[in-house]
């Protein structure tokens, strides 16, 4: 590593938290979203699995609300992981509107540096305010029903700073074709409006038809939700399903999106991890192409 890139890094990551509005902006978000899931979607999620209960079967209301929350939450950090992301990562389309860009073409900067550089200061922005989200997360889950183990806890964790770095990739990626502030609010609008549906966080993917399914199965997204899913419902899916015969305790984890499917194969908790771990590296590598490509035909 040259000693170029730490420079870069510190100033980046200086650079955010001196937009106080901005740093703020992406602390909230996630406490926003929590306040309106629990009063929006529990009292939904909370009726849907009571409904699909039969007659003879009993379950206690602690053990439903413990499904509800980790349900809740799985969906806010699935989500937050890559909108905050979008905003921890403008700095990049600020130094091009700015025109600093220009200055890092035709210094010995290298372009690959320069994206990297961008990546690790956006992800360490964005780890600050996800980590914080899922402490709270957790808390959420321990006052409304707590089934969560000690592994879990951790899976946890490592989840959210891996969907983090998928978010952070996929916004140094989109970002790098943005050159203006009104395309980088544009762009996070729709992320924010968007990408809950397509990752299956506001509505179960099972509930999209058939050829949807398949489309939604292609993206990264996806399977970082059902990481989520798996980790933080399991505990309490376990509860609620104790009593229920195998399949339909497995329709249930389909239901919910902890069984994903490609094309009829069920993909399992290490798949998910490969799929996402292999999606952040492409894209960082495409970043630091691009760059560097941007970086030579700058300079001639």
């Amino acid at each position: 590593m040259s000693k170029t890139l730490p420079v870069l890094i510190t100033r980046d990551i200086k650079m955010f938290f001196r937009e106080k509005g901005l740093f703020f902006t992406a602390l909230i978000t996630p406490m926003i979203l929590l306040v309106l899931y629990a009063t929006f979607l529990s009292n939904v999620y909370r009726d849907s699995f009571v409904a699909g209960l039969p007659e003879t079967v009993q379950v206690s209301n602690k053990v439903v609300e413990g499904v509800v929350a980790g349900q809740l939450i799985s969906s806010l950090l699935a989500v937050s992981c890559v909108t905050v992301a979008f905003c921890s990562n403008m700095l990049s389309v600020q130094d091009k509107a700015d025109r600093q860009i220009d200055d890092f073409a035709v210094s010995p900067v290298k372009g690959s540096e320069l994206a990297l550089a961008y990546y690790i200061a956006a992800l360490a922005s964005t780890l600050i305010v996800t980590l914080i989200a899922l402490c709270a997360g957790l808390a959420f889950i321990g006052i409304k029903g707590w089934y969560l183990s000690a592994s879990d806890v951790l899976l946890s964790f490592l989840d959210v700073v891996l969907v983090s770095m998928f978010g952070t990739a996929l916004s140094t990626a989109i970002n790098f074709f943005l050159s203006s502030r009104g395309q980088i609010s544009a762009v996070g609008s729709i992320v924010s409006s968007c990408y809950g549906f397509i990752c299956g966080a506001y509505m179960p993917i099972s509930s999209f038809g058939a050829g949807l399914q398949k489309v939604i199965s292609f993206l990264p997204g996806t399977y970082a939700t059902g990481l989520m899913r798996n980790h933080l419902m399991r505990g309490a899916i376990d509860e609620f399903c104790r009593g229920f015969p195998e399949e339909s305790a497995q329709k249930f984890l389909d239901a919910v999106d902890c069984n994903l499917y490609f094309f009829g194969s069920r993909v399992s908790v290490g798949g998910m991890y490969l799929i996402v771990g292999c999606s952040v590296a492409l894209l960082v590598a495409l970043c630091m192409a691009l760059y560097k490509v941007k970086g030579k035909a700058a300079v001639k």
